[in-house]
């Protein structure tokens, strides 16, 4: 198992002063190199411009919703993304998942708490990239008109590109490469989002349905995605292949 990364680059999106430079510095003595800005444009600006390994990202920006700032954020990069809100409805949360976010930390919160979270981000995106550079699951995958190539990040239905978010290309792929077999919920939730993962699982339900209205014409009777009552979801089999 990866230690937990101790060093990378931040970028603090936060317009509060007493909140992001107290956090910075906490930041530093934890080993990181953090950037701050109070601005979504300014966000938009390191994004373009630096090497990030992570950024913190506040929902009240003075020049725009952070929700629609993640959503930009995720079009233009793959960097893991950390919501920071004074909202912590379920609803709120699952938005937040939604948009991209690999987590979502309510205010008020402690800086050890979101360091923590932080590393378990970096820790996750880490084995991600070793994965790909060693060789794992890089070979492309076929199942009905559904091809997957790993290496790449590309999904086709039919040979036409699919526009999936991060979440559903590691959701698609777990399913695939595990085609035929039951995978509990807990499992998905655990591998695609977090090991530790406690918070509410409906974001799992509405990543199944955003998969399902992608892949089939009629979503309610699924072709490729099953769901196995009170246990989790099955891919279908290969052709040939007994689930």
């Amino acid at each position: 198992m990866s230690n937990p990364p101790s060093s990378g680059r931040i970028l603090v999106v936060e317009d509060e002063e007493s909140i992001s430079q107290p956090f910075a510095e906490a930041l530093r003595r934890a080993g990181f190199d953090p950037l701050v800005t109070g601005t979504a444009a300014g966000a938009f600006q390191f994004v373009d411009s630096e090497e990030l390994d992570l950024v913190i990202l506040d929902l009240a920006l003075p020049d725009g919703d952070g929700r629609d700032v993640c959503r930009k954020l995720r079009r233009r990069s793959q960097v893991p993304i950390v919501m920071l809100t004074a909202r912590g409805t379920e609803t709120d949360k699952i938005v937040g998942l939604e948009l991209g976010a690999d987590d979502y930390v309510v205010k008020p919160f402690s800086a050890a708490e979101v360091i923590s979270r932080i590393r378990a981000v970096l820790r996750r995106s880490a084995l991600h990239e070793n994965d790909s550079r060693s060789g794992v699951a890089k070979d492309p995958m076929r199942i009905g008109e559904i091809e997957l190539d790993p290496a790449a990040r590309i999904v086709r239905l039919h040979n036409e590109e699919l526009e999936l978010s991060r979440k559903e290309f590691d959701l698609l792929e777990l399913l695939m490469r595990r085609a035929g077999q039951v995978v509990k919920r807990e499992d998905l939730m655990s591998e695609v989002w977090d090991r530790n993962w406690f918070g509410p699982t409906k974001t799992l339900d509405v990543h199944i349905g955003k998969l399902r209205r992608k892949l089939d014409d009629n979503p309610a009777d699924p072709t490729y995605i099953d769901t196995v009552r009170g246990v989790g979801f099955r891919f279908a089999a290969p052709e040939g292949e007994e689930p």
